[in-house]
């Protein structure tokens, strides 16, 4: 990452300064209120704000915690041990790590070269991500509608190995950028850049990690539409990843509130709109291309989602 912004984020804090001078405990009244563990959003983000960030502590282990507010962490050099709702996770320079309120977290002792940043995030902020990412089943829209309204249908986190994927890094750099800096309009630049991480993100699913046998077994699945939503089918996809098909149906419900065949249908709805929008290709053939041979039922099932017409839908955008 671009070094002045590293080298602003590795500064050692008056917090880390304590720590280094023999203090071996975390100064709770910086993060809480009361006796409950939980870190509390009114300690770390100003009146009116909306996402802030702050450099991860480092030279301690931080206990077991939640928060009031949803955080993504960001590793921008060396690595991390995190435990998150009993599960370690590794979080290697240029991966994220998303944390809903629900889950624990605590973060093992980390050296001066591990720097991470901790974004903080009421969950209001989500708002516009949660428009852009659509209306498709996925880990990451379900996290924000976990954010967003308080539940926990999920993991209540999301690990991405995305240290290789350029857009991403850009943008996350951009954020630090604006946030760092008193650059003008900052809202609303950090929520369309929030926005437009989550939809990188989207198309990224390859590089999610997840922790829990029936997640794990669902994102393969969803993994498996994204990459084959035209030919494949529910009965290839267990038999490809060694799963009772039966099972499998069931935890795909159960995880996402749809049944596997709704989740390609959207899938595909979704792709054959882009379609519309990016290409002059004809409505027939956009119907093929997404799966859809009998072009009557396409033109059916497209108006009961979208509430128009593929043509309409076409000349409205």
């Amino acid at each position: 990452m671009n070094t002045e912004l590293l080298n602003e984020l590795s500064v050692i804090t008056a917090e880390e300064r304590m720590i280094l001078s023999g203090q071996e405990y975390i100064d709770r009244d910086l993060y809480m209120q009361g006796q409950e563990n939980t870190v509390n959003s009114r300690k770390l983000l100003a009146a009116g704000k909306l996402i802030t960030l702050r450099p991860s502590t480092r030279f301690i282990h931080f206990p077991e915690h939640t928060h009031d507010y949803g955080e993504v962490v960001y590793m921008c050099s060396g690595e991390t041990i995190h435990i998150v709702n009993g599960k370690k996770i590794r979080l290697r320079a240029g991966e994220l790590l998303f944390l809903s309120q629900s889950a624990t977290h605590e973060v093992c002792r980390s050296g001066e070269s591990d720097v991470a940043v901790n974004f903080i995030v009421l969950p209001n902020f989500f708002a516009d991500s949660l428009s852009v990412v659509g209306e498709e089943e996925t880990p990451l829209r379900r996290f924000l509608v976990d954010c967003l309204c308080g539940h926990n249908s999920g993991p209540g986190y999301l690990h991405f190995r995305v240290s290789q994927v350029v857009p991403i890094q850009n943008l996350v750099e951009n954020l630090l950028w604006t946030l760092l800096r008193d650059t003008p309009n900052r809202r609303k630049v950090s929520e369309m850049t929030m926005a437009l991480l989550f939809l990188q993100l989207v198309g990224c699913t390859e590089t999610l990690i997840s922790g829990d046998q029936e997640e794990a077994a669902v994102l393969k699945v969803l993994q498996y539409v994204e990459a084959d939503y035209v030919g494949g089918s529910l009965t290839e996809a267990a038999e490809l990843f060694h799963y009772d098909l039966s099972w499998l149906s069931r935890e795909i419900k159960r995880k996402t509130g749809k049944t596997y065949t709704r989740i390609v249908q959207d899938k595909r709805l979704a792709q054959a709109a882009f379609l519309l929008k990016h290409t002059d290709r004809s409505v027939a053939e956009i119907s093929v291309a997404v799966g859809y041979e009998n072009i009557s039922y396409f033109h059916r099932i497209f108006f009961a989602a979208f509430g128009r017409s593929p043509k309409h839908y076409r000349d409205e955008v």
